[in-house]
Formats: C-alpha cells, sequence, structure tokens
C-alpha cells in the first residue's frame, strides 16, 4: 500500500498488506510538502524496483486520482484504475464512476470490483483491521463507553465543556467511562475525563487503541479517524457529526450508530476545517442528555 504519512499507522492495521510504501504527496493533506521537496524522483526509483503489475488508486469523492496515476505510469506500472469524474487520458486503464451518495467504503469496494477485485468468498465488505491486543491492562475490568473528544479538523470536534458534561452524565447513568485522545490532546482528555473517567490521553498506539475500541460497549466520538477504527472492530458509535463533509459517504460504516448534529446546517458541504458559523451550532446544540439517551439506545438495541 502507497499511503501519505498520517494514513500509514492505518495501513499497518489493514489485513493483507505485506508492505507500506509511505510518501508525502504535495496535494495531501494540510501541511504538503512543495514539489521540489517531495522527491518524486525516489518514489518513482521506489516503484520502479517493486515492479508493481497493477495499481488501484484509492481516493475521496472530493480528490482527484489523477497524479497518483501520472506518477504510476511514470515508475511503469501497467494497469491501473481508479473512481473518477476527470477525463483521464491514457493514465487509466479502469475509470470507474461511482453511484451518487455512494458511502465511501462502499465506493472504493465498486472501484475494486470494477478492476476484478471482489471480495472473497464469505466477506461482508464491512471494516476489518488486524486483531487488536488485550488492553485490560489500560481500561481496568469491566465494560465501558469510550468517549473520544478529539479530532483534526477543529469543525468536526464538539466542544470540550459539552463532552466532559457528557461524561459527567453517563458516570451518573452508571457507566463507567474511558477516554482516548493523542499525545497531543492530553490536556484536553484530562480536562474531559475529570475525576471520573479514564483518561487514556496519549497512552495509546493504533495498535491498542483499536484494542480499547473493540472492548468498549459503545464510542462517543466526531467524524474521526476513532469512529472508523470502532467500526472495524464492530463497535456501535454515536456520532457526533458536523456536516461539513455529507454523512452518507462518511458516517460509521457496518455497525450500528446513532447521528447527531444539524445536517442541515449552513457549514453543511463546506468542507470546512474551521467552523465558519459562529457558536458551531451544528454541534453544540446537541446536549449531553442527547448523547446519554444515545448510548442507552445503542446499548438496548446490543443487547
Amino acid at each position: 500500500m502507497l499511503c501519505g504519512p498520517l494514513g500509514e499507522s492505518a495501513a499497518r492495521l489493514l489485513p493483507g498488506v505485506d508492505d507500506v510504501i509511505t510518501w508525502a504527496a504535495p496535494w495531501e493533506g494540510v501541511h504538503a510538502p512543495a514539489v521540489a521537496e517531495a522527491d518524486v524522483d525516489g518514489l518513482l526509483a521506489r516503484l520502479r524496483a517493486e515492479a508493481f503489475d497493477t495499481a488501484l488508486i484509492l481516493t475521496s469523492f472530493h480528490q482527484s486520482p489523477l497524479p497518483t496515476a501520472l506518477l504510476l505510469r511514470m515508475a511503469g506500472v501497467a494497469r491501473t484504475g481508479a473512481d473518477s469524474v476527470d477525463h483521464p487520458g491514457r493514465l487509466l486503464d479502469v475509470r470507474h464512476r461511482r453511484l451518487p451518495g455512494r458511502h465511501e467504503t462502499e465506493a472504493a469496494l465498486d472501484t475494486a470490483a470494477a478492476m476484478g477485485f471482489l471480495p472473497p468468498p464469505g466477506d461482508d465488505g464491512r471494516l476489518r483491521v488486524l486483531p487488536p491486543p488485550d488492553t485490560v491492562a489500560l481500561t481496568g475490568n469491566g465494560p465501558y463507553v469510550v468517549v473520544h473528544p478529539g479530532a483534526s479538523a477543529p469543525a468536526r470536534a464538539w466542544s470540550p465543556d459539552r463532552c466532559a458534561e457528557a461524561v459527567a452524565l453517563l458516570t451518573e447513568a452508571g457507566h463507567r467511562v474511558v477516554v482516548t485522545g493523542g499525545p497531543d490532546e492530553t490536556g484536553l482528555t484530562r480536562r474531559v475525563a475529570g475525576g471520573s473517567a479514564v483518561d487514556l490521553g496519549g497512552r495509546t498506539t493504533p495498535q491498542t487503541l483499536a484494542g480499547v475500541l473493540r472492548m468498549a460497549h459503545v464510542v462517543v466520538c466526531g467524524n474521526t479517524g476513532p469512529a472508523h477504527l470502532a467500526a472495524a472492530v464492530a463497535t456501535p458509535v454515536v456520532s457526533l457529526f458536523a456536516p461539513v463533509v455529507p454523512a452518507e459517504r462518511w458516517a460509521p460504516y457496518g455497525v450500528p450508530h446513532v447521528l447527531l448534529g444539524d445536517q442541515h446546517a449552513p457549514c453543511a458541504d463546506s468542507r470546512a476545517r474551521h467552523c465558519p458559523v459562529p457558536g458551531h451550532p451544528c454541534l453544540d446544540e446537541v446536549t449531553a442528555q442527547d448523547v446519554v439517551r444515545a448510548v442507552q439506545k445503542l446499548l438496548k438495541e446490543s443487547a
């Protein structure tokens, strides 16, 4: 798998991936390198040395696969395919057009099928990762609910005060709560956990986070990586979903979930990283009580 630095840890969690090539592309990410800094020649040399036969390019609905396709052609890859609305010229052998409103997971599977790569018998197409480790030493014994307050894009995050209130109300309702977050979110997780929740901020790797999410009864988080990691380990999700991207494409896939947030707010489909509407109403009008009710609904359904 060829991916950017932000995708490397996720790529290494995927079943069936033999190797990961990490390259920071000038057209990806918020802090993409300049073209001169990207070492295109080094990437081409690596790809030529590997002598790949076929490339399946997977992109989001708003990304073009053609820059990657051009590099793959230059590296000698004989057959390439992708989902593309742009005319590909000679860059793609298989140009797939996704169905309107298709979830990103389904669109990727459809593109693979168009290339001739069908799921094996018994594969239902749900998200999966390699079996995660036992994480009881981190979470302690007994059932729990995970609250993940952070998000890489501020527009997709519920406010810390609301998260802290939800943790307190979940605890009062008899739930044990585990708060998760990355190494740069320890201040946030400490604040949200308060004195009642287990604070795992900065204490998990992607592999151990998968284990923590797998053993949770419900995960509460925004539209961010852990929501999809929770889906990959078959854990229900309360999704605090800012409509800056459409939920029909990016909601947790293949697991029971409750979608919270005004999906018709003025920021809808803006792809904004920072909320363009004062007060962040699409999410901050969601109350802690709404989250508790959603958790209880998912627990009742799973029981």
